[in-house]
């Protein structure tokens, strides 16, 4: 099988789960409405993993979103442009869908007083001792896999292979840490149409991270250790 048709069934194994992600997210929203609900729906409490899940996710998303952006604008490499659309519009969809849930729970989309981030998932370290990152903020990276400002910075000033290959290599800091998180609400959430959209952000994002592992090896590249 050619490189670039591994890419392709690479990109439609991720397009297939991230579309049902997406669509679990839908599930979400009309559940919290009480569309078609026989029972008053679930709401989540505010110190709950499942709003501690929707807010720092969306924090996190938003970053991916970010880098997606900037790598589109300082490359032509199609294969890379194609991957940084598919992310920034999947991960600006679902970030829409947490921070949705959040109003339809009626609950901030801050952290309640005393907790910083990743307080709902307290014994996962991911790459970070969580207990440190309590009301941190290491130079911009709040949470697992997230890029600093300087590495953001340095992603911003680079042009062509040297930006493609510190994108997928922080991208893929940053699917990892994602990939940590959803499977924390996997395991922790209450509400089974949350846990089942972070299930299929589990196996979305690992399946980028395989394409992002080839793409640097194209590059002569790898993941950052």
């Amino acid at each position: 099988m050619t490189a670039s048709l591994t890419r392709r069934t690479r990109w439609a194994l991720g397009s297939a789960v991230a579309l049902a992600a997406l669509f679990a997210g839908a599930a979400t929203v009309a559940s919290a409405r009480g569309d078609g609900a026989a029972s008053a729906p679930l709401t989540p409490a505010a110190d709950s993993a499942d709003a501690g899940f929707a807010r720092d996710m969306a924090v996190h998303h938003q970053q991916a979103v970010e880098m997606s952006f900037v790598v589109r604008d300082v490359t032509d490499d199609e294969d890379v442009r194609r991957l940084a659309y598919d992310i920034a519009q999947t991960q600006a969809n679902q970030r829409g869908m947490l921070l949705g849930w959040l109003d339809l729970w009626e609950l901030p989309k801050t952290a309640p007083d005393g907790q910083g981030p990743m307080s709902w998932m307290p014994d996962a370290h991911s790459g970070h001792d969580m207990q440190d990152m309590k009301g941190m903020d290491h130079d911009g990276a709040l949470m697992p896999g997230m890029a600093t400002r300087a590495e953001l910075a340095r992603l911003r000033s680079a042009r062509g292979e040297q930006a493609e290959i510190l994108f997928l290599q922080l991208m893929t800091d940053h699917h990892e840490g994602g990939v940590a998180m959803a499977q924390g609400c996997a395991e922790r959430c209450a509400v089974p149409v949350e846990k089942r959209l972070a299930q299929g952000m589990v196996e979305a994002q690992r399946s980028e991270l395989g394409l992002m592992a080839d793409m640097l090896a194209e590059r002569g590249a790898a993941p950052r250790p």
